[in-house]
């Protein structure tokens, strides 16, 4: 059967990206997993998640910094446009000294359009992106969604809640709670002082 062309050989497996366009990757992720910072306003985290309420779906936008786990920002919308992001961006800018930040997401189109990379730079902000399925690469940002959802949304009924009750439940959690009283970092040398 072989020799009749009856016989079609292993499939060849694809290799996905190039190597140059990898490359490029590697050197577009300034944070490289390293979410220790020694001051404020150096590293920041960003990414968009999701809940569903009565009225739609809502997408929830933070920045989180490095140095603490604060949450600077967080915007909300019914939409995951890269408005939302950019408007994020801009609250943080407005409230921080944030010029030679470094703000590190995923690869979503919000984060990778030019009207987002345009405010970063009007802002004298670095860009640092996730590599493509590097799901560890922005873990700190998801560990405080999976937090969010666990301390607070997987125990209300948002599903039967207007967007509007959720967003102000979310931002009390966030602004009162999280950032306030909640332990997000410890620094182990100097929990050793303290014993």
């Amino acid at each position: 059967m072989h020799e009749k062309g009856l016989i079609h050989g292993r499939p060849r497996r694809p290799h996905g990206l190039t190597r140059a366009a990898t490359e490029i990757q590697e050197e577009e992720n300034l944070i490289k997993q390293d979410f220790r910072a020694d001051t404020p306003y150096q590293k920041l985290l960003t990414d968009i998640t999701q809940i569903g309420c009565l009225d739609g779906k809502l997408y929830i936008s933070p920045i989180m910094d490095c140095f603490n786990g604060e949450i600077l920002s967080l915007q909300m919308d019914d939409n995951m446009r890269k408005e939302l992001c950019i408007n994020t961006l801009k609250a943080v800018a407005c409230r921080y000294p944030v010029r030679g930040a470094t703000l590190h997401s995923d690869r979503g189109s919000q984060y990778t359009s030019e009207a987002f990379k345009k405010k970063l730079s009007e802002y004298g902000m670095l860009q640092s992106l996730s590599g493509v399925a590097h799901c560890y690469d922005n873990a700190r940002m998801e560990s405080f969604f999976a937090t969010l959802k666990k301390e607070l949304l997987y125990r209300i009924p948002t599903y039967r809640m207007p967007m509007a009750e959720v967003k102000s439940i979310i931002f009390r959690y966030v602004f009162i709670y999280y950032n306030r009283k909640r332990v997000y970092t410890v620094s182990y040398t100097h929990l050793a002082d303290q014993l």
